[in-house]
Order: C-alpha cells, then structure tokens, then sequence
C-alpha cells in the first residue's frame, strides 16, 4: 500500500537533482544571503518551534495503520505504509516542488548537488499527474538522444509510468552504468509516442566551459550551479578578461538551475555594489534582498537561454538584465520562481523532505513562476533541433504515411537536401534526397530509408547541430554584441 505522492524534479538515476534546488542546504537548514551580502540561517525546525500532531490526529493515523495491519487481506511492509503517509501530506500541498525522498532517492539528490551522477542526464518532475521532462544535460546520454523540455515520458523498458509516483518512475530508469533503458515518449505536436533507448552512463563532469571568440568576445557556458561552480566560473572568467576580453556571453541553454548562493556568486561581479541581485518572499509577504558587493563590468554582456533555463538560470539572466544592462537572447526560459529548502537531519533516517519555502523574484521584484522571462532578441531554433528521432524499426519506403518520415524529410531538409513536404508522407521528392543522401553517405541507393540509412541521417544531422557555426541564437548573440562594441566607438 501506497500513498503515491506527487514529487518532483526527482531525478532520473541522480541527473539534474538541482534543477529545481535554488537554495543551499546544510543539514536541514537552508543557508540564505542577507541584504548586507553575508549569510544568515533561516528558519529551521529548531528555531521555529514544531508543531505536533493532537492527540486526536495522531490516534486517527494510529487507528487506519493498525486496521491496515490487522485488518488489510495482504502482508504490508510497515515502512512502506509510512512512506506512503508522509508522500500524501506532500502531496496535499499541491506543489510539484514540495517531495518527500526515501533514503536512496536523497542520497542521489545529494549527490548531484555536488556535480557527480549516474544515470541518462535528465531532470524530471510531475506536472498535471505526468512525468515530464524539465530538461536534458548537455552532452548528456538524454540530450544525446534527443530528450527535450516539456517531454512527458509514457513508460519505461514497457512498463507504464501513468499512476506511479515520480521517485516509483524515477526507480524504473535508474540502473547501472552501461546498461540499456527504452523511454515512450509523447512530444507536443507529435501525434505518435516517440521510442528512445538510452545507454545509462556516469554524469561527473565540469559545469563551467569557456573559450574566446574572434573578436574578443568570450563565451562561458554554465551546465548546472553546482557547488564549485561560482569557484570555476570566477576562474574562467579571469582568464578571459586577462586575454582582452571585450565582450561577453554568458550561455545558461538547457541549465536547470542549482544553489542559489552559487549563481548569486556569478552575478555579482557584474551587478554594481549595493544592488539587488534577487529578492526572496515569505508567505507573508516579507521580502529579502541579496545585494551585490561587486563593481559592475565594462563590456557588453549577453545572456543565452532556452525554453530549458530554468530557476538558477532565470535568477541570473534576470539580474544580469535588470542591473547589468545585458541582452538576454534565444528564447523564453522555463518558469521556475519558487525556493525550496532540504530537511535532513530532522528526518533521522536518512530520508529528506524538501519544501517550498518562498518565492524568488527579479530585482524588480518581477515574478517569473510560469510564465518565464521572455528575451529581448528572440532566435528560436530551426525545426531539426526538436525534431523526434526516428524508430529504426522498419523501412521507410515510397508512397507510405509515417510519423518516422515526417523527423526524416525535417533532418533531409536541415542537412540541405531538396524535399517538397514535411508532413510524413514519403514522396517521389523525399525519395529522391534519401537517394543524394545515400550517395553522399556511400549507402546502397535504393530511395527507401533502412536503419543504416537513417542512423547516418541521425549523424549527420547531430553532427551539423553541434557545430558551432550553425549555432544561430549563439550567432545573433555575438551579432547584438558586436553592434553594441561598433556603438561604444
């Protein structure tokens, strides 16, 4: 027996645990930065005082656990009972970001808020009783395959995900390194379930990236806020500003967020000393200002962000827009703008509850819960960077209607092979570019699109997407900053 909670952002065998985690945790309480810039403990079980159960209430729940032990036709594992219980309670909140993990699940989230996991890469959460992604790591096996924000995963290696709960699910995919998992995905727009077979893999890898671009504008990609990330971005940044950088573009595309005073760490050097970088709100409407103690930069600053830039994500690009006077590119982000905070110690057993506390608002005390925040230069990405992967089932031939054609003539068309439709029917001119392509390929030209046909299709085009030169928001964002630096001359 079980109460199926509605938990989130667990995550698939320990990928993104941060991506809905903005505050830091330090046993169970949760470590805030004040409006003088220094740390100050909130609220915690101890200091608040605790409230208990009635006597009444507690000879209810009483009451029911001794039926189901007495009474109930089948043995129950006492634990599970109580598990149940307290994923009820989280449940009755109604938050998607309010869960109770089990020792295992908060061990892994624990884990993943320090950079190392194993696992797919892809934070997950329940939303509208779905298990939906929020978003997949980059270079992760997930992101490899083609998992995408909002994607609602049906089943796992067969088995139906629809009635568990999010950590029951998150227990199907977890598995060792190495090993195979078969994801049916529904994608909106896409009439078909998408089938995906991931090889799971260790997650242990570096959140801070950065190079220089021609032209002295420097690129910083940031994966995740892990804990050594505010150390490593400082870094990265150094070097690049001793190389002359004039320019800068900070890439947070696909970051699902992490610990909050981390990302207050990086927008601090770019928010001029005494500004707001966040605000937090209680429930009564009391709200805290984290303020910089940075100088502000001299270059031009740009923010990329997708549809996958969530939380964290959203506190940076925020101040950096506000404060800053930086250009936020690419797309609407996700729409994460509540804190939560893990109590571990208090559960005793190694278990965790984390909770909602507040929200997080922009320095203007905008709210982004939702809605997210919209870029000043919006470049969505070409239709190939969404597109389903295809099954590799069967062949795909001539004068057939199929949804696997449909991803197939979308990849033709983004590797610059003439087709004449994008709706799944195999036409005489979809033939026709399967048959350049296999020629180009050195494949068997037969106009049909066998596995080995669509497999270098996939290659092809996975190939083309992560070349940086068709990279079009990271264009337009070196685009925006260089007119900015021809202005200031």
């Amino acid at each position: 027996m079980q109460f199926k909670g509605r938990t989130v952002a667990a995550f698939i065998l320990l990928t993104m645990a941060a991506s809905t985690l903005i505050t830091l945790t330090v046993a169970d309480r949760l470590i805030a930065i004040g409006s003088d810039g220094t740390t100050a403990r909130a609220a915690s079980s101890e200091s608040s005082g605790q409230v208990e159960l009635s006597e009444k209430e507690l000879q209810k729940i009483n009451t029911v656990l001794g039926l189901i032990e007495t009474k109930y036709f089948r043995d129950v594992e006492r634990t599970k009972v109580l598990d149940g219980a307290i994923n009820g309670m989280m449940e009755a909140l109604g938050d998607p970001y309010s869960v109770y993990m089990k020792k295992d699940v908060a061990k892994h989230f624990s884990e993943s808020i320090e950079g190392s996991f194993t696992g797919i890469g892809a934070g997950v959460q329940m939303k509208d009783g779905k298990i939906t992604v929020e978003s997949a790591i980059k270079g992760s096996p997930a992101e490899r395959a083609g998992v995408l924000p909002n994607d609602v995963l049906l089943s796992v290696n067969g088995e139906k995900l629809d009635g568990l709960s999010l950590n029951d699910a998150v227990a199907k995919i977890r598995g060792p390194k190495g090993t195979k998992v078969k994801l049916s995905i529904q994608r909106a727009g896409v009439s078909q379930p998408i089938q995906l077979t991931i090889v799971r893999d260790d997650i242990d890898y570096e959140t801070v990236y950065a190079r220089m671009q021609d032209g002295g504008i420097g690129v910083i990609e940031i994966r995740q806020f892990s804990l050594n990330t505010g150390e490593r971005f400082t870094e990265e940044l150094g070097k690049l500003e001793k190389q002359g950088m004039k320019a800068l573009i900070i890439d947070v595309r696909g970051n699902p967020g992490g610990v909050l005073p981390v990302v207050v760490s990086v927008a601090q050097p770019f928010v001029p000393k005494g500004e707001p970088i966040v605000q937090v709100e209680d429930k009564q409407g009391h709200r805290e200002k984290t303020v910089s103690k940075g100088g502000g930069k001299p270059y031009p600053v740009a923010v990329l962000m997708n549809k996958g830039s969530a939380s964290a994500s959203e506190v940076l690009a925020g101040a950096l827009k506000e404060e800053a006077h930086a250009v936020l590119v690419g797309e609407t982000s996700f729409g994460k703008g509540t804190v939560q905070v893990s109590y571990d110690k208090a559960m005793a057993d190694g278990s965790l509850v984390k909770m909602t506390i507040a929200k997080w608002l922009t320095p203007l005390g905008n709210w982004v819960h939702e809605k997210g925040l919209k870029p000043d230069v919006e470049v969505l990405p070409p239709d190939y960077y969404t597109v389903a992967r295809m099954s590799k089932t069967a062949t795909l031939k001539p004068d057939t209607i199929d949804q696997n054609t449909r991803s197939l003539q979308i990849m033709l068309a983004g590797l610059g092979y003439t087709v004449d439709r994008k709706d799944g029917y195999y036409s005489n001119a979809t033939a026709i570019g399967v048959k350049a392509f296999q020629k180009k390929a050195g494949l068997p030209v037969t106009g049909s699109t066998d596995k080995a046909t669509a497999e270098k299709v996939e290659e092809a085009l996975i190939a083309k997407i992560r070349d940086e030169k068709n990279d079009t928001q990271l264009l337009k964002a070196v685009s925006v900053l260089q007119q900015k630096l021809k202005a200031a001359q």
